[in-house]
């Protein structure tokens, strides 16, 4: 028997975790887990939930993690699946296994602990397990008694390194190639190359974000976003924008970089050109990932490729300024709120369910002349998705137990996104040459799964599931 089970993303999107396994239950033979996230918000999954991180599922059998990328709601409980008792291998793309371990550091300091030397013995651990591979290149994970799991990574476009996951597996007669979507992007993003469709699944387990709706194009939310910062800039207030330290930042600010390029001398607010603006970057993580992203280079897309020999530097501009330390932090909140310069600021965290960009909101949500602007999704329960649910109509939000109206004006450019949309996502499923007998779908909001099954439903797809667990 060859079997999917799932432990998370199957009540919203978060807490990806799922499990392929070879063997009859309730004695699975072996098998490995795909991705192990954090929860968010109000969504659980299993008895877990951001506050109970416990791995509570068995994992005797489970002889290797893979992971999909390094978002937290894909890897943010690998510590505790290695206090569980975890023994194997991590596996995942060359640029992950880069990053895995810094997004981890970060993740450890918040919620696990904050002693350095335990915090570095766990970063050692997780270092000696990480197995980089490149992409298109299988991997044998184990074949023995009869039966053997190989995986290989494809690109998936949703930050640098993403990958889905193609698993080949055979168990006695029972042979199946089955395909994990981990988090798809849209086609054209900046920097990323874009994925394709997987040569062959049999079963596929796919995310669906966005199932119910299609984002802006590429070239609309590019002067989407020139159009909102100029009209939020014009009264001499700060555009605040809460930003995912890895993936978003970095192409928030590549975009920024070709506006102030292409529009240089064009005014953007009252006495002040495209070419003066100053750009803050207020997230530690989001700065180093940024510097990493400058390193893996040779990971870019064409495009991004072209301007680095043009000589222009789109994660490294003159009017590009990088906040560190936390004095500085407070500092910058408390000038930016008290004056009247026009100013962009991406602090993190997306979802502004912590980080620096809390206290942005707080001295910023009670003024008209600033500008909250959402690039990415927000989960249920988060304060982000309050803000955007109640700040249009001048409602409050709750931060740190504190209420706060919602002066400011709110916007969100859904194009930006690190997610495909329902077109692209049925985009990635047809290119299959045959039809897949049957498709999962997790990673999304109830409304989003529904509609999206609907639509594979009508194209006479022939199984189409949304698991409970």
């Amino acid at each position: 028997m060859i079997n999917i089970s799932h432990h998370g993303a199957t009540t919203g999107v978060t807490g990806s975790c799922h499990e392929l396994t070879l063997g009859s239950e309730p004695n699975a033979f072996a098998g490995i887990l795909i991705d192990c996230g954090l929860f968010q918000g109000q969504e659980k999954g299993d008895g877990a939930s951001a506050s109970d991180l416990s791995v509570d599922f068995p994992i005797e059998h489970i002889r290797a993690l893979v992971v999909t990328h390094v978002h937290i709601d894909h890897v943010g409980r690998i510590p505790y699946l290695l206090a569980a008792g975890f023994e194997g291998p991590i596996i995942c793309s060359e640029p992950s296994a880069i990053m895995l371990p810094e997004i981890l550091e970060d993740a450890l300091k918040i919620g696990f602990t904050r002693n350095k030397a335990l915090i570095e013995r766990v970063l050692g651990l997780i270092r000696s397990r990480l197995v980089p591979m490149p992409y298109g290149q299988w991997h044998e994970v184990f074949a023995e008694q009869g039966s053997s799991l190989s995986v290989r990574f494809q690109r998936a476009g949703h930050i640098l390194g993403s990958a889905y996951v193609e698993c080949d597996a055979a168990c006695g007669d029972q042979r199946e190639r089955i395909v994990f979507s981990g988090d798809l992007g849209a086609p054209h993003a900046p920097l990323l190359q874009e994925p394709s469709s997987p040569e062959r699944a049999d079963r596929l387990v796919i995310e669906s974000t966005y199932g119910d709706k299609d984002h802006e194009s590429r070239e609309t939310r590019r002067y989407r976003l020139k159009t909102i910062l100029e009209r939020a800039l014009a009264d001499g207030g700060t555009v605040l924008i809460p930003a995912f330290s890895i993936g978003r930042t970095q192409e928030l600010l590549y975009e920024i970089e070709g506006l102030i390029h292409e529009f240089r001398n064009d005014s953007v607010a009252e006495g002040l050109v495209w070419d003066d603006l100053e750009i803050v970057v207020d997230s530690p993580l989001a700065a180093e990932f940024t510097g990493i992203y400058r390193k893996l280079k040779p990971f870019w897309n064409a495009e991004a490729a072209d301007l680095v020999r043009q000589g222009r530097h789109p994660l490294s501009f003159e009017q590009l300024t990088v906040i560190d330390s936390h004095a500085d932090h407070l500092n910058a909140v408390e000038y930016l709120a008290q004056s009247h310069r026009p100013c962009v600021v991406l602090a993190g965290s997306g979802m502004c369910a912590g980080g620096r960009v809390v206290n942005y909101l707080k001295a910023m949500l009670g003024e008209a002349r600033n500008d909250v602007l959402f690039v990415g999704y927000q989960a249920a329960g988060t304060p982000g998705r309050d803000i955007l649910t109640h700040g249009p109509r001048g409602g409050w939000v709750e931060l740190d137990g504190e209420r706060f109206d919602i002066r400011a004006k709110v916007h969100q450019v859904g194009g930006y996104s690190a997610h495909a949309g329902q077109s692209d996502l049925l985009r990635f499923i047809e290119g299959i040459p045959k039809k897949p007998s049957e498709i999962r779908i997790v990673h999304g909001d109830e409304s989003a799964k529904l509609v999206f099954k609907q639509r594979l439903v009508e194209m006479d797809y022939p199984c189409v599931l949304i698991p409970s667990q």
